[in-house]
């Protein structure tokens, strides 16, 4: 049987605004370039929003102390510092992206220790997540000890003295992976997945992660799983209450 632990949720002062923007798992890298026109398109106001919640694996490798993956996702990263200039943005840290503090000063970043998070929408409280909280315990540590500071320290030296052996390694992993397929059970898992989260005390649940983009009614809250932007670049936007999927063009000179 597995085991859940307790979830706390934080952060209730957090109001989600009128005209946000959801974007989830776009998994920025070479097989995935596309976030970099969005993000320009965000700065140059064609897509325009008071509030960008990043729900985490906006890259597909980001990691705060390890300094190469800075460097090789530097404009985006630089875009995103720019834009917190005018817009308020959240980060919920995925899997791939995390202990992101110190490369983005401007946005608020949510650790997954600290998700769900709550905000608030009128008098509606609407929970978020990247996706990936309430694992279990094998995945738990394996995030732990992942984003210790010591841990990364050391990969980022190895890796280094390696000429970026890992990241190649990782890099090679992830070309080979399909980020678009779907998950015939998933509402069965989702069912498991939020076991001991207080869905009743909500109107909302989003989360991103699983590449589902689907939703329905569980126990009176309305869950959304987000599309995957790296899979047709489909983002929502919140409005009256509700999520509407948009989709974004690439220009070609963009």
């Amino acid at each position: 049987m597995q085991v859940f632990p307790i979830l706390r949720m934080s952060h209730s002062s957090i109001k989600l605004l009128e005209g946000a923007i959801f974007i989830s798992d776009a998994h920025y890298s070479f097989k995935h370039p596309e976030l970099l026109a969005f993000l320009k398109a965000l700065r140059t106001q064609k897509i325009q929003t008071p509030q960008l919640i990043l729900m985490g694996d906006v890259f597909d490798l980001l990691f705060g102390g390890i300094s190469a993956t800075v460097v090789r996702n530097q404009e985006a990263v630089d875009l995103i510092n720019t834009l917190s200039d005018n817009i308020e943005i959240l980060y919920l840290e995925g899997n791939h992206d995390f202990n992101l503090a110190s490369i983005f000063p401007g946005v608020t970043a949510f650790s997954i220790k600290q998700q769900p998070i709550e905000c608030v929408y009128k008098s509606k409280k609407i929970a978020l997540a990247h996706g990936d909280f309430n694992a279990p315990l094998g995945y738990r540590t394996y995030t732990a000890l992942i984003r210790n500071p010591f841990i990364l320290k050391t990969l980022g030296f190895v890796n280094r003295i390696g000429k970026d052996f890992i990241l190649k390694g990782l890099d090679a992993k992830l070309e080979r992976k399909d980020d678009c397929h779907e998950m015939f059970t998933f509402e069965k898992y989702v069912g498991k997945h939020l076991e001991g989260v207080p869905l009743t005390s909500y109107s909302m649940f989003i989360e991103g992660h699983h590449h589902q983009d689907k939703s329905w009614s569980l126990e009176g809250c309305q869950y959304v799983n987000l599309p995957a932007f790296a899979c047709g670049l489909k983002y929502m936007r919140f409005e009256n209450s509700s999520l509407t999927h948009e989709t974004f063009e690439v220009e070609k000179d963009a």
